[in-house]
């Protein structure tokens, strides 16, 4: 390439970025930039054109990728525990179990909603259904609504570590790694998220009693064995369904595409048993999967066109060069790409940070011999915690567009700053004990 032109590939880049910080369709704004750079980039003779013939045939080969497959699977799952009301029932039920504990609804929705946000691994779709399923009730019964509001969104956010996730398998997809690695290696720093939720919300119980009251009496009071034979109908076939997909997974039963597809037929069999699986409910579920997973192919399109005309500049190249380069070698790079990634996480949803900008910085991760397994975890830590970080979070407005007008938007930013500084020191952990990560699929390969 000559040397003056050097300057198109991060020309592209910013150009992609401009258009969709304009608001812009993200797979028309990455194949819009595309086809103007290869305009570009012909007319001033810089690549042959036939180089575009491979577009088809890259085209083609996304559609083959077993791995993604996996995708359309596991939002069929989230969204048919989510339309049939099996997780609404299993968060009042967990509800109730707590109750007699201070903040007892609020370890609820955590609980509901890591799994409802690993069934989905979709943001928005969990985040919308938490906040309309439990923020009326935690408000009902007292709950301070900075609490109650936190808790909701960071709840959600957990599908971007937790599995099983769609996050996770994209993420896997982009980093070359085995998406069963990457499930099992998220496991403990996903539970360790949790975890620090749940006690922070139990320490705030005991400390202040009247931002989290118990239940009243009269909503946990049962005959006795009604409230466990409940529990057996209401929570154990969800949580045995999620421990089957997970199982199947950690002991190489099953490789995620199969283990989502009996996740999916699992979610029809428990619907089907609540006297819930109606044509109405499945074309529902059918549409919410169908629109998720087109624009996640189409974005898949768009990016790979963006990709062929980028490394046909060179731009590969000129950003390996300056990341590679930094001064202080992987912790440098390590420091500017979860910068880079968590600020755009306040523009862009996962999706697009992770066939934009991600196939930029894995190359360089790897010569660099950083752990591709414990890098992407970190990933998958640092994106939702941008997710999170007022004022432009996505999880932020997703709630603020379901929240009674009793919620103000302040509520929501000053309640959800805890649980961001509480993710940050789970990722803090992670990033300094790498074992944290790579420990499980240690065991799980001997």
């Amino acid at each position: 390439m000559t040397m003056g032109y050097d300057w198109l590939g991060p020309a592209m880049f910013i150009g992609a970025l401009s258009f969709l910080a304009l608001g812009y369709p993200v797979a028309f704004s990455l194949g819009g930039v595309a086809i103007l750079f290869g305009a570009i980039g012909i007319g001033l003779d810089l690549f042959n054109p036939m180089l575009m013939a491979v577009m088809p045939q890259r085209i083609f080969g996304i559609m083959a990728n077993y791995t993604l497959l996996a995708i359309p699977y596991f939002i069929f799952l989230g969204a048919m525990l989510e339309k049939t009301g099996i997780a609404e029932r299993l968060l009042e039920t967990m509800g109730i179990l707590f109750g007699r504990l201070r903040g007892g609804l609020a370890l609820a929705v955590v609980v509901v909603g890591a799994l409802l946000a690993a069934s989905t691994g979709v943001v928005a779709a969990t985040v919308v259904a938490m906040g309309l399923i439990s923020l009326p009730i935690m408000l009902r019964y007292g709950y301070d609504k900075r609490l109650a509001t936190g808790i909701i969104v960071a709840s959600g956010t957990l599908g971007q570590i937790i599995p099983p996730s769609v996050v996770l398998v994209v993420l896997g997809d982009q980093l070359g790694i085995s998406v069963g690695d990457l499930f099992i290696g998220s496991l403990i720093p996903g539970v360790m998220m949790a975890g620090a939720f749940a006690i922070y919300v139990l320490i705030l119980a005991w400390v202040r009693p009247s931002l989290a009251p118990a239940l009243p009496e009269s909503v946990r009071t049962f005959a006795p064995g009604e409230l466990w034979a409940r529990v057996v109908k209401v929570m154990l076939p969800p949580l045995g369904l999620i421990l089957l997909v997970l199982g199947s997974i950690f002991f190489g039963f099953a490789t995620p595409t199969e283990a989502g597809a009996v996740g999916s037929a699992g979610a029809m069999l428990l619907a089907a048993l609540n006297r819930q699986l109606t044509w109405n409910t499945v074309r529902q579920v059918c549409d919410a999967t169908l629109r998720i997973s087109s624009m996640v192919i189409f974005i898949l399109i768009g990016s790979t066109a963006f990709s062929l005309v980028f490394r046909a500049l060179h731009g590969d190249r000129f950003m390996f060069d300056l990341l590679s380069n930094l001064p202080g070698g992987q912790w440098t790079f390590l420091v500017v790409n979860l910068l880079t990634v968590f600020i755009l996480g306040f523009f862009i949803d996962f999706f697009e940070i992770a066939f934009i900008i991600v196939p930029i910085f894995a190359p360089i991760a790897e010569a660099l011999g950083i752990n591709m397994l414990w890098y992407g975890v970190i990933l998958g830590a640092n994106l939702q915690t941008s997710f999170l970080t007022p004022p432009f979070g996505f999880a932020l407005f997703y709630l603020r567009g379901v929240a009674p007008e009793t919620v103000s938007t302040q509520d929501i930013y000053r309640g959800v700053i805890p649980f961001i500084l509480l993710q940050l020191l789970v990722m803090v952990l992670i990033i300094l004990f790498p074992a944290l990560v790579t420990f499980l699929p240690t065991l799980g390969s001997g």
